[in-house]
């Protein structure tokens, strides 16, 4: 959990020229009903596919 907020996924960020794997999973997610978004770790140079917090709180209820 990063900040209230649970990683579905981590991507590096040296990704193939025109290709958003972080961007195309966040979607897939969506796609099934998830909150999910994409965000940059400058930390570790990775995109992740988060979850906020509160939804995650409201999908286990």
């Amino acid at each position: 959990m990063v900040n209230g907020r649970t990683v579905l996924e981590r991507f590096p960020a040296g990704g193939p020229r025109g290709s958003w794997p972080a961007e195309e999973f966040a979607h897939a997610r969506r796609m099934e009903g998830l909150a999910a978004e994409v965000v940059m770790d400058l930390a570790t140079d990775a995109f992740l596919v988060i979850i906020p917090g509160e939804v995650v709180a409201d999908a286990a209820a």
